[in-house]
């Protein structure tokens, strides 16, 4: 039974701290700074565009 008051004791207080966590964080205005970076275009996509292929395939031969 001791168990059941410390696991709920515990999650009170993980409650607790991601609650005031977010309230800090809101009113910092924070969360503003993750929506302007996801509409950033990646690094990687200029370069894959850019670059020419280093390899070939071979082509498939048709058998009829």
């Amino acid at each position: 039974m001791n168990a059941i008051y410390l696991t709920l004791f515990v999650s009170l207080v993980l409650v607790l701290a991601a609650g005031i966590l977010f309230g800090f964080l809101y009113r910092q205005r924070s969360h503003q700074y993750s929506d302007r970076l996801s509409l950033l275009p990646l690094d990687s996509d200029e370069r894959e565009e850019s670059a020419s292929p280093t390899t070939t395939f071979p082509q498939k031969e048709s058998r009829s």
